[in-house]
């Protein structure tokens, strides 16, 4: 990562927009009277009446239900200390922003200048009303444990200590994941922690819920050990980690044969010669920022078979408490949880030690720049912008809360999962809606790879058949593809089949050189055709050995579609096949046609476009509404281009009337409702859904930079009109592209057995 320096983190806070990252932006419409008389007076006083009646109704007519307050009086800043409460505003609006982009959680920042413990819990307890819960921030120990501990007692909403709770949720994780590489169990380690505030005590205790012994953990401060009949530099929080021991004083007496080493206090404090001393594979947690105990590279030098963690992004295993609070608030926020409970925060780590076992999507590998990641001793934890947290934590948390009674809303989970991914947009919401339809087929319809080999479609394919969206089948080398399921670390193993040594590969010879043998292709060069894999993949179709075919990941689109067109030809009753682009804008929903298939179309071509994707749009339960663009709007530019468009119009709706048709029109008449009411109130399209471009170069454009430009979500190409199910990838597809592809080869294959 780049250095960060003075200017530009100033640069950043002030002159980009408005001052500071936060503003509040209202959620309901404000544009006529009639809004703002519901938004305020007299629409206002319903639901204060209906609130007095019954206090649990203000999480359905405002906001609480969805807000936190993130409070700090500034005592200890990040690494900066005691700066005050105003200097602590821009650290509490950036956690703000973390809640919102990571979870969707609303967030009001307060900032309460006082010292006094008790009157920020005053403050605290007459502003709770408005939020749903409180993440209290950035306040030094022991004051915070005692601000803590007195408003969980007082409040019926989570209150929520992010600088103990969350680094001790995320260090846990990353424990169990490390001892399981090494083969260590939690009830046979020793743990040495270095410091004593918030964070350690938190750490401590939640090293014991995951089975750590209570005595073998040795607390150690600025005074040393801390230790039974220690009275310098005591309180109740470290009496109960103090060990009945008279032989470790020092950090470098109680790091001696230690297995785990978890730093929460100042730079360099561990040695290499301290490293030296521990146990065999020795766990290290420097999370002191910006400077960790010891630097990973130091570690390494000292211990070959150390794993190392720490705070920073610039190093491999960072312990990040963006792991936590914004997920573990989604969850308790959305059962209306009445506290975080030490069950909940259990819950939330066990979630993050499984999820680090998971492929990881190759969105995540480009954000970090890496080829790969995988469970080991450089992935112990999963990554921050790993889209998945969200999940995968907050359901174990919204979870635990019924489980353990402090949810006064239950909810179902596998429900709630489909809420969260809707959450994280609509791009999610298509993708997941293929993949719910496919797995109705229960995972049962066989879809073939030709690029079996490659390690984006091993991966695909063990995410196809563990999610049940359909069975796989890896078209390869054998020995080839083994090797790489074995070193991306994947259990073992999908179906794989050989050209070279299929049992049937004579009879599928003799079978494509009946289909082409009146186009030049003897029984001879069938036979020496048939193993191309383009080839081969279309004809385990015909020959009922898969359901629907898949290439194109290193292949170019004629590859794929040429052979497969000559095997397959077109569905019945269609003349052309043709391709779509589903694109995402915001919250809206396009289909691109044709955009890969017809170089340029007929007018009759362009009609049949037209239909084949309106079909496909109800099969995505969106109610076509088609759109013939043009350069020329309803005959105002004749020229034979327009006139071509003008005819296929016509021709659509003679032939289709059930479907909302018009053009020619240019591309804002289609989408911008305000152009068509204005010019062309005859048009019957409005809000167009459905967008068929009079050619394949003007499709090919406008997809690519509204995608590239626009910051839209293009999910395709997908084939309509073929005759079998034979889909094609683009080159360089990720993982989740190529799930998507087959998830729509699966649909397609549902809808030609029905």
């Amino acid at each position: 990562m780049a250095k960060i320096t003075r200017e530009d983190a100033l640069e950043y806070h002030r002159l980009k927009g408005k001052p500071g990252k936060v503003a509040i932006v209202p959620t309901k419409p404000m544009d006529t009277q009639r809004d703002l008389s519901l938004a305020y007076s007299p629409g206002v006083a319903e639901p204060v009446l209906e609130i007095e009646k019954n206090p649990e109704d203000a999480y359905e007519y405002t906001s609480k239900g969805n807000l936190v307050a993130v409070v700090s009086n500034g005592t200890a800043i990040l690494g900066l200390g005691d700066r005050g409460a105003l200097a602590s505003k821009p650290v509490m609006e950036g956690k703000g922003v973390l809640f919102k982009k990571f979870a969707d959680v609303d967030v009001f920042d307060i900032e309460v200048n006082s010292h006094d413990p008790d009157e920020i819990i005053k403050v605290v307890a007459a502003i709770s009303p408005t939020f749903g819960g409180i993440n209290l921030e950035d306040i030094k120990a022991p004051e915070c444990f005692y601000i803590e501990e007195e408003l969980k007692k007082m409040l019926d909403i989570p209150v929520f200590h992010d600088d103990q709770h969350g680094t001790a949720i995320i260090s846990s994780a990353g424990l169990a994941s490390a001892l399981e590489i090494v083969g260590k169990k939690h009830e046979d380690i020793r743990l040495v922690i270095s410091g004593a505030g918030a964070s350690a005590i938190s750490c401590a205790e939640l090293a014991i819920s995951w089975g750590v012994k209570r005595e073998n953990i040795m607390l150690v401060d600025t005074k040393g050990v801390v230790y039974k009949g220690r009275t310098v530099g005591m309180n109740k929080y470290k009496d109960r980690l103090a060990v009945d021991d008279k032989g470790h004083r020092t950090l470098a007496d109680a790091v001696k044969d230690s297995d785990v080493f978890y730093g929460l206090s100042v730079a360099n404090v561990l040695t290499p010669e301290m490293v030296k001393s521990m146990a065999s594979d020795p766990i290290i947690f420097a999370m002191a920022n910006p400077d960790p105990e010891i630097r990973p590279e130091l570690a390494k030098e000292a211990r070959q078979d150390v794993i190392i963690a720490t705070g920073r992004s610039d190093y491999p295993n960072q312990v990040n408490n963006v792991l936590g609070f914004p997920f573990i608030f989604r969850g308790a926020l959305d059962v209306r949880a009445k506290a975080i409970n030490e069950e909940m925060k259990f819950a939330a780590s066990k979630a993050l030690a499984a999820l680090t076992k998971e492929d990881v999507p190759d969105s995540v590998l480009r954000a970090y720049g890496a080829d790969s990641m995988k469970f080991g001793r450089e992935y112990i934890i999963p990554k921050p912008l790993d889209p998945r947290v969200l999940l995968w934590e907050a359901p174990a948390v919204a979870e635990m809360a019924m489980k353990t009674g402090v949810a006064r809303k239950p909810i179902d989970i596998e429900e709630y999962r489909e809420q969260l991914r809707y959450r994280q947009g609509k791009g999610e919401q298509v993708r997941h809606f293929f993949q719910n339809k496919a797995r109705a087929s229960g995972g049962k319809k066989r879809v073939a790879f030709a690029e079996g080999e490659e390690p984006k479609v091993i991966r695909a394919a063990f995410q196809l058949k563990e999610e049940g969206i359909a069975s796989p089948i890896l078209i390869g080398r054998p020995e080839v593809i083994q090797k790489r399921i074995a070193e991306l670390g994947l259990p073992c193993c999908p179906d794989i089949v050989d050209p070279a040594t299929f049992a049937r590969i004579d009879e599928y010879a003799q079978a494509y050189h009946d289909i082409r043998a009146r186009k030049g292709v003897s029984l001879a060069i069938a036979a020496n055709r048939i193993r191309q894999v383009n080839i081969f993949g279309s004809m385990m179709v015909k020959m009922g050995d898969a359901d629907a075919f898949i290439s194109g990941l290193t292949y170019e689109y004629p590859d794929v579609i040429r052979p497969a067109l000559r095997i397959h030809h077109t569905a019945t009753g269609a003349a052309r096949a043709a391709g779509v682009y589903i694109m995402i804008v915001d919250d809206r929903v396009y289909l691109f046609t044709d955009a890969t298939v017809n170089i340029d179309p007929s007018a009759e071509d362009l009609s049949e476009i037209a239909t084949l994707a309106a079909d496909f749009a109800k099969q995505l339960e969106i109610e076509p509404r088609v759109a013939f663009l043009s350069f020329s709007n309803f005959g105002s530019t004749p020229h034979p281009l327009s006139e071509k468009v003008q005819k296929a119009v016509a021709l659509t709706k003679a032939r289709r009337p059930d479907l909302v048709v018009d053009g020619e029109m240019q591309a804002d008449t289609a989408v911008v409702n305000e152009i068509a009411d204005e010019r062309y109130p005859f048009s019957k399209v409005r809000d167009a859904n459905v967008l068929v471009f009079p050619s394949l170069e003007s499709a090919n454009i406008a997809y690519k930079l509204l995608a590239r430009l626009g910051n839209a979500k293009a999910i395709g190409p997908i084939l309509l009109g073929m005759g079998a199910p034979v889909h094609v990838l683009q080159t360089g597809d990720d993982v989740n592209a190529i799930v998507q592809i087959a998830s729509v080869a699966v649909m397609d294959a549902m809808n030609r057995g029905k």
